[in-house]
């Protein structure tokens, strides 16, 4: 059971049940505006994959995991509200620095706090610091 405004779903389940009622109403453009943040990374994959294969609408994604980007057909790169670059995001990461600095740097915090994650789970069973 659901419940009154969805107080029982996880915030991933609100956003999948949100694109699918979106979905729903067959729209010509969909924007995506972090649609999918609160959604594991595996499992935003396979939706926009599942998107891109199944839709013929144009959707726009705002996003700032680097997983969503990599997907794109094509990348807006933005610093401060104006649009800095546009291209594949491979083209991009060659071609501006700024972009490519801004990928490497949340790559690398993403490393860290999937390491700091690895430590918790090493302190939770054993009950000390590895």
């Amino acid at each position: 059971m659901v419940g009154e405004r969805g107080v029982t779903l996880s915030g991933g389940q609100r956003q999948r049940l949100a694109l699918t009622r979106a979905l729903l109403r067959g729209p010509r453009v969909l924007i995506l505006d972090d649609a999918t943040s609160a959604v594991d990374p595996v499992i935003e994959s396979a939706i926009l994959r599942d998107l891109r294969c199944s839709l013929e609408t144009t959707t726009l994604v705002v996003a700032h995991r680097v997983s969503t980007i990599e997907l794109a057909d094509e990348v807006v790169f933005l610093d401060e509200g104006r649009i800095v670059a546009t291209g594949s995001h491979t083209d991009l990461l060659a071609s501006n620095p700024g972009y490519a600095r801004l990928v490497h740097a949340y790559v690398d915090q993403e490393s860290m706090a999937e390491d700091l994650d690895h430590e918790d789970a090493a302190i939770d069973e054993s009950g000390i610091s590895s």
